[in-house]
């Protein structure tokens, strides 16, 4: 299948979680064997058009004034004549674009919409890159009904949640016991004090131990609250960590507990999800965790900040697991093929 993403800022011009998932999406289908070209302004600065990074071709569209870059793409995508058309959401203007080149070239448009797409755009536009696309694509229930507020249908939108490599987990060993794990980058959303809170009505409980991975801003804060609630020695903060390290802390720890208030898909939720872990997770209004342990044993909801010990405490007493088999559905290879399947079935309705 010849693939054309169209993809003004990819990484690393662009750090948003939502880039990198459509970019671990388009170098998924290329190592899949489908021919995927990315159409994004340039970066590199060897001569040529194109590059080849990680055997992924990118076109750069213009090397001149970026406003170009919209002009440009419907040509370019009506001349590469693609079997489907994956644009990101950001911009939206470059959606527009994409909806032109995928018309001249008679094919589908998906459009990945992740839900972290910078704020500020102009709302016709916004209705606009929601209402053409062939399909929209959103990571979660919680995503698809915030597009659908842009204009999008029942019809026009479908879920596939984030993937993760099952294999990581199977072949990386599990790190020392520990009863609560909880990673996030620490500013204001992160909201790790509801969770500092609720340890602290069970520092009278012996044996239990924390830790904290991520860095940011209110990193020093909560360590600083941490200890006026007297459980400093029992909360580790580690900082950032690398993927094979987040892992084996995952499948060491008892309990993942979950209280960022803003989550498009709660991606290391997942993780520990898959790594054995009871998810505690506290409904937040701008978050998607919940979604992940809905109608699943070893998942629980908190609506109410004061019930959060008792949850913790409660998934203590669910057996002790360091991998979790049926999350292989999240698997990477079972993502890309549900992208494939839907790159077929708009195929077959556009017929």
């Amino acid at each position: 299948m010849r693939i054309a993403v169209v993809f003004r800022d990819p990484p690393p011009q662009s750090t948003r979680p939502g880039a990198d998932r459509l970019r671990r999406v388009a170098q998924a289908l290329d190592d899949r064997g489908h021919e995927v070209t990315v159409y994004c302004l340039p970066w590199w600065e060897q001569a040529g058009r194109r590059i080849e990074i990680n055997g992924l071709d990118h076109e750069g569209v213009t090397f001149e004034h970026s406003a170009l870059y919209y002009t440009r793409v419907p040509g370019l995508l009506a001349r590469h004549d693609p079997d489907v058309v994956l644009a990101s959401a950001s911009p939206p203007g470059a959606v527009m674009a994409a909806w032109l080149g995928a018309w001249l070239a008679r094919v589908p448009l998906i459009c990945d919409w992740y839900g972290d797409e910078p704020d500020g755009s102009d709302s016709r536009w916004l209705g606009r890159a929601a209402s053409r696309p062939t399909r929209i694509v959103a990571p979660s229930e919680f995503q698809r009904t915030r597009v659908r507020e842009h204009g999008a249908t029942a019809e026009t939108t479908a879920v596939i949640p984030d993937g993760i490599d099952f294999s990581r987990i199977v072949t990386t060993d599990p790190g020392e016991r520990r009863e609560i794990a909880y990673a996030s980058r620490l500013n204001d959303d992160s909201n790790l004090e509801d969770l500092l809170l609720a340890l602290a009505e069970l520092r009278n409980r012996d044996g239990w131990t924390a830790t904290v991975i991520g860095d940011g801003p209110e990193r020093a804060a909560y360590e600083t609250q941490a200890r006026d609630l007297r459980i400093g020695d029992r909360v580790e903060f580690v900082g950032d960590l690398p993927r094979e390290e987040r892992i084996a802390v995952y499948r060491g720890a008892h309990t993942f507990v979950q209280t960022a208030r803003r989550q498009t898909f709660a991606r290391e939720l997942l993780w520990a999800l898959a790594c054995g872990c009871v998810g505690v997770v506290e409904i937040q209004g701008d978050s998607s965790a919940h979604e992940l342990v809905e109608r699943r044993e070893r998942g629980m909801r908190v609506t109410d900040t004061d019930a959060l010990d008792e949850a913790i405490e409660a998934s203590w007493a669910l057996k002790f697991r360091d991998v979790d088999e049926t999350f292989q559905s999240f698997d990477d290879a079972a993502i890309t093929g549900e992208y494939v399947d839907l790159f077929r079935r708009v195929g077959v309705e556009a017929r």
